[in-house]
């Protein structure tokens, strides 16, 4: 997953995360202090009520007989049945003794009674119960002459407007919620954008760095990417101009070489085959002329790789068939095969045309053919096939060699590198890594597939003509 989407993604979570959790506490903190509210409202009601039913007790209060509960209860309904949407009474045994509706008393009424609800106010407590149709039933405990519970004081109202409010406010936040993930879905694409746009931009300058392409590296902040900008842009300079010092220096020793190292090829070759009587100096000087051409194979190598580090003139290009080239190597290469007792197949399609140079690609060819046999293990078969695959030629050469680790596939396409287990054949560890240079030059690729011990097999990948 990309670093913008990753960075979206989690802005998004942790937004609506904060929200949600805001939302649900509001709502929580909405619905208890405005419970709260009708509750302390109806607790000043029945205390108002519970004064006016006592003042009709302490009227009954002095007469001598016991009042009648009967006849206590329709007094009070009286002078209270406009206090709720209804109004009820029960004596300590929970039996209804009166009951109002809208201000009207109603007699012989069978209500539904929360029995529960009436015995927790006889233990003389304010109790309430809600029913799902929104209606509150709020029970008083009455207490007569002698501080005993005798009356319950049930007033019933409707709260439903309260649940309807409830909805709107979850409505708006809903609504508010919706409006709030859109707002940050829309200000997260573009913080994403605006954070990324400067690290891709700083990304492609350390590909092109590892190209060798060292183009100046500049973003207008003056922030940690600014400073990280300008960084990259000196490490890019000094590694530039290590570079073309480096190239340089080879260039310049490459052909301060090449004349004493032909001198001295002629010499070996004068010497070797001069003498004749000592063949223990003979095998010295057949020595001597070995390492001379591996050296002139050297330097050969050195100043093709300077005449691309020079942006030398632009090459000769051509359309060229890769089978023809390969074949060509092959052929040229038998006799060293035949040497290493190596057995080279080939399987070449017809007619695969790239636009290149001739004499590089050939070469870029050979050099790995020639590694293919180096490597190889007496007995063994080099492979060389040509093919189009995805739009493309490709010149696969494929061994039964040493193999290469698979950490060092990337370090053996660079310059002077050389395979860990590769010592026992001489190699300058150019090979392939002008190779690579060869055929990026011409918009290409080099591939490596290497397993120790099996065998490795390098394509070479051009863009058909």
């Amino acid at each position: 997953m990309k670093y913008a989407t990753r960075l979206l993604l989690s802005i998004l979570f942790f937004s609506i995360l904060s929200f949600s959790i805001i939302i649900y506490w509001v709502n929580k903190a909405i619905d208890h202090y405005s419970f709260v509210t009708i509750e302390k409202q109806l607790m000043e009601k029945a205390d108002m009520c519970e004064l006016s039913f006592r003042e009709v007790l302490t009227r009954y209060d002095k007469t001598a007989n016991e009042p009648d509960s009967s006849q206590v209860a329709k007094d009070v309904l009286q002078v209270l049945k406009a206090s709720g949407r209804e109004v009820r009474i029960y004596d300590s045994n929970q039996k209804l003794l009166g009951l109002a509706e809208n201000g009207t008393p109603v007699y012989n009424g069978s209500p539904k009674i929360f029995e529960e609800n009436i015995s927790k106010a006889l233990k003389g407590n304010y109790s309430y119960t809600v029913t799902d149709q929104g209606l509150i039933y709020f029970a008083i405990p009455i207490q007569n002459k002698y501080y005993e519970n005798a009356y319950v004081f049930e007033i019933v109202e409707d709260i439903s407007y309260f649940y309807e409010i409830m909805e709107k406010i979850r409505s708006i936040l809903i609504f508010g919620a919706v409006g709030f993930i859109i707002l940050m879905t829309g200000s997260s694409v573009f913080i994403a954008r605006r954070t990324t746009k400067p690290i891709k931009y700083l990304l492609g300058a350390t590909e092109k760095f590892s190209r060798q392409q060292f183009d100046q590296v500049s973003l207008n902040r003056k922030d940690e990417l600014g400073n990280l900008a300008e960084g990259l842009n000196q490490m890019g300079m000094k590694l530039n101009d290590y570079i073309q010092y480096q190239k340089q220096f080879v260039s310049n020793v490459s052909h301060e070489l090449k004349t004493p190292l032909a001198a001295i090829r002629g010499f070996s070759q004068y010497l070797y085959e001069g003498e004749q009587e000592d063949e223990e100096l003979k095998k010295v000087y057949s020595h001597l002329l070995n390492e001379s051409d591996r050296l002139t194979k050297l330097i050969q190598e050195l100043l093709i790789l300077s005449k691309f580090d020079k942006a030398a003139p632009e090459l000769q290009i051509e359309k060229e068939d890769v089978s023809q080239l390969t074949l060509q190597v092959i052929e040229d290469m038998k006799s060293k095969a035949v040497k290493k007792d190596v057995l080279i197949k080939w399987k070449l399609d017809r007619e695969i045309y790239v636009n290149g140079n001739k004499t590089l690609i050939t070469h870029a060819i050979a050099n790995v053919v020639d590694n293919a046999i180096k490597y190889s293990n007496a007995g063994g078969q080099v492979i060389a096939e040509t093919f189009i695959s995805d739009n493309k030629a490709v010149i696969k050469i494929s061994d039964q060699g040493i193999g290469i680790h698979q950490h060092e596939i990337a370090l053996v396409q660079e310059r002077f590198y050389r395979a860990g287990n590769s010592n026992f054949a001489n190699g300058s560890g150019l090979g392939l890594s002008l190779c690579k240079e060869i055929v990026e030059k011409f918009n290409g690729q080099l591939m490596i597939e290497s397993e120790i011990g099996v065998g490795t097999s390098v394509s070479i990948v051009l863009p058909l003509a």
